[in-house]
């Protein structure tokens, strides 16, 4: 029988606990996945009810909120960019709608914004809100509600 070297056993352990780690991760997203699937006591499950929103106010949406949706997603990874975009969109949506608004302007997309995410990335809002030169001031009260 042939004995295995110390760091090859090392190789396979380390190997072993990223691969552990990694389904472990996937695992976690995809039951937060199902579980927004799920529908609650009105029959319609969170991703039905962010799909409703995003189709009742696709027509209000203008080039330059687009935009500014798009630039407010980019520091989110590639890879939940997507998700973080229709998610915010739709707490925008229902924000017009609740408002009666006939389009969606900077004021709805900026307080989607702030309730759709956590409080973490309010920083970055601000920031980036202080470079285009945007008065963030009217919007103090929903920074400090929290998420």
């Amino acid at each position: 029988m042939t004995q295995l070297s110390t760091g090859f056993s090392v190789f396979i352990v380390g190997w072993t606990v990223v691969l552990v780690s990694l389904m472990g991760i996937g695992g976690f997203f995809m039951f937060r996945k199902f579980l927004k699937s799920m529908p609650k006591q009105d029959g319609k499950s969170e991703l039905d009810w962010q799909d409703y929103y995003i189709e009742q106010t696709r027509s209000m949406w203008t080039e330059d909120g687009l935009a500014l949706l798009n630039e407010l997603v980019e520091p989110v990874p590639q890879l939940f960019r997507d998700v973080a975009r229709r998610s915010i969109a739709a707490k925008i949506g229902k924000l017009a709608l609740d408002e009666k608004a006939t389009s969606i302007d900077l004021d709805l997309i900026v307080k989607g914004y702030i309730l759709a995410t956590p409080k973490r990335d309010h920083k970055f809002l601000i920031d980036h809100l202080k470079k285009k030169q945007i008065d963030y001031s009217p919007y103090e009260k929903y920074l400090h509600m929290g998420s």
